[in-house]
């Protein structure tokens, strides 16, 4: 049987893979807009170094890569992309809400990682912090929830009561 830890943390490079793909996308999007483009350009700046500390995490614990997955991954989250969300060309402002939910969900997923690995392993190897790790998750989901509440406000227009 493969080595719970290593399943575990490769599952997470995957996952993580997967969002730094979306939290690009995000970015690259919303370059122009004075409300989205430097939140998320900060965001995914964060989010890839995330994925690095993961990676040497990995490498510190002396966890070999899983090649499969994050590739996997990569190519799920392209073929996301192919979801219509009102238009048939061109960014929705759908597209920016349901993209910031994927973050999330994702940041969520990373909060529990790290937490989870500050439970089983105590300080992470050679000054990787899995507290203040987990923290700055939260900060960063926070961050996203903001952005989130200001998109659907974008896409979702006020709707008058039939009623009255």
């Amino acid at each position: 049987m493969r080595d719970p830890l290593s399943i575990y943390m490769n599952d997470h490079l995957a996952g993580a893979t997967a969002g730094v793909e979306l939290a690009r996308r995000l970015r690259s999007r919303n370059a122009g807009d004075p409300r989205f483009g430097p939140p998320t350009a900060e965001l995914c700046a964060e989010i890839e170094t995330d994925r690095e500390l993961l990676e040497t995490a990995m490498e510190r614990l002396g966890i070999s890569r899983n090649r499969l997955k994050p590739v996997s991954a990569w190519l799920g989250e392209k073929l996301g992309r192919f979801k219509l969300n009102g238009q048939l060309t061109g960014y929705a402002p759908l597209s920016r809400m349901v993209e910031l939910e994927l973050l999330y969900i994702g940041l969520t997923g990373q909060i529990r990682m790290w937490r989870a690995l500050e439970s089983s392993l105590g300080e992470g190897p050679d000054e990787i912090d899995f507290t203040q790790l987990a923290e700055r998750a939260g900060g960063q989901r926070a961050r996203v929830e903001e952005l989130h509440l200001s998109a659907a406000n974008l896409a979702l227009p006020e709707q008058k009561s039939s009623t009255g």
